[in-house]
């Protein structure tokens, strides 16, 4: 059996779950307790490739059915359906941000599997930083982050602000209404470079 066949008798498996709602909203897969069927040869790539096998999932269609019955528990994630429940690989995040809107005091993003998601309470920004800058996250859904494009992070840089919280200053960026932290204000000579 080929990669190919293989791969469409996945989606084919999965495919019912995922189109069980075709208003874009979130699947309960977060309440779903099926059994665990093992892992499978599934990789989301740290820039947001999908792989099956080593092959890239190429149509945009099946990467989005397999995103919408995404669930992570703990540090590792899984595909889940009612009847089954199999394990993948994830390199840092699943999802890339890679268009980024603001309205009014809102930063809305959307991402490489067609998700919008308004950064806010719900939907925390994040920030890690290492030797080579500060990396950008924004929660899209149920614990699954996306990392924030290069671009975007660069964006994200521009709109830095020096806000009061608690008893000192820190930089960070304002959305809908809440505060996203990124460093102390006294740690930092200015602005956050993206890596």
């Amino acid at each position: 059996m080929t990669g190919d066949n293989v791969l469409s008798e996945a989606a084919q498996r999965f495919s019912p779950y995922a189109e069980q709602d075709a208003s874009g909203k979130s699947l309960p897969v977060d309440q779903w307790n099926p059994p665990f069927c093992g892992d499978i040869d599934m990789l989301i790539a740290r820039d947001g490739g999908w792989f099956h096998n080593g092959t890239p999932i190429l149509r945009l269609a099946m990467v989005q059915l397999f995103a919408r019955i995404l669930r992570k528990e703990g540090d590792a994630y899984f595909l889940v359906t009612p009847v089954e429940k199999v394990g993948i690989q994830v390199e840092d995040v699943p999802f890339i941000a890679v268009g980024m809107t603001a309205e009014g005091d809102k930063l809305s993003f959307r991402t490489n599997v067609g998700d919008v998601v308004t950064a806010d309470a719900e939907h925390p920004l994040r920030f890690d930083s290492g030797e080579d800058g500060f990396k950008p996250y924004v929660c899209v859904r149920n614990g699954l982050f996306a990392r924030l494009s290069r671009a975007l992070a660069q964006d994200i840089a521009a709109l830095v602000v020096v806000a009061q919280q608690a008893e000192s200053e820190w930089l960070g960026v304002w959305s809908a209404g809440t505060f996203f932290p990124i460093a102390p204000a006294d740690a930092n000579g200015g602005a956050p470079t993206a890596s």
